[in-house]
């Protein structure tokens, strides 16, 4: 069996003896907790969301709809969300803001739909609210091959210390078999952006590890 982890999931993860291998869309493993109270502005996003209520009462201003839109034409840049002092991160696009080219507004009414029912409860503690209160794992390592699929665009490279754990060989320590795929022109969210290409790398590494 070989474990997909996509976007925002599975970040702590370190011991997968019972998979063959381990996919992962994103964001790469961090052996200690995520901070950026030291290294980003007080605006920035993860920072925000991490505080009990604040996403609620960002989100809470606006209709569903408008929210998922906002995160998608916020989170498909290139550029790191980051709201100045009086402002919410809801406020850094409004709703006259045109969508990424392959997100439709059907895709938009089919995503609002199904938080209409879940809400974002659950999508703001997991992640944002354990960012920080993951464990230490200095010894972690992966055992099996990793592929890591990133969208060149991806905001995240500007991140303090991830241009040098994708591209630098700091993720070696703890994967040594690990690939990294980049898809030209991805976004943070590659794999609705690029769905064949990043299909074509998964099934090329299943493939590989039967």
């Amino acid at each position: 069996m070989v474990l997909v982890a996509p976007p925002d999931a599975g970040r702590g993860r370190r011991r997968v003896p019972r998979h063959r291998a381990v996919a992962c869309l994103g964001i790469p493993f961090s052996s200690v907790p995520f901070d950026f109270a030291g290294t980003m502005p007080e605006g920035f996003y993860p920072l925000r969301w991490r505080q009990p209520g604040r996403a609620e009462a960002d989100f809470g201003r606006y209709d569903i709809r408008r929210v998922v839109r906002t995160i998608y034409v916020l989170f498909s840049g290139s550029e790191v969300p980051v709201a100045e002092q009086g402002q919410e991160t809801m406020d850094l696009a409004d709703g006259s803001a045109p969508l990424p080219e392959w997100f439709t507004e059907e895709d938009l009414d089919v995503y609002a739909a199904l938080y209409e029912n879940s809400g974002f409860g659950f999508p703001i503690r997991m992640p944002y609210g354990s960012l920080d209160k993951m464990a230490t794992q200095l010894d972690a390592r992966f055992e099996v091959p990793v592929l890591m699929v990133m969208g060149e665009n991806d905001y995240v490279m500007k991140l303090p210390g991830f241009e040098a754990a994708v591209r630098g060989g700091m993720m070696a320590g703890f994967a040594p078999d690990l690939k990294v795929a980049f898809v030209p022109e991805g976004s943070h969210f590659v794999q609705e952006q690029f769905p064949a290409q990043v299909n074509e790398l998964l099934l090329g590494f299943l493939k590989d590890h039967p």
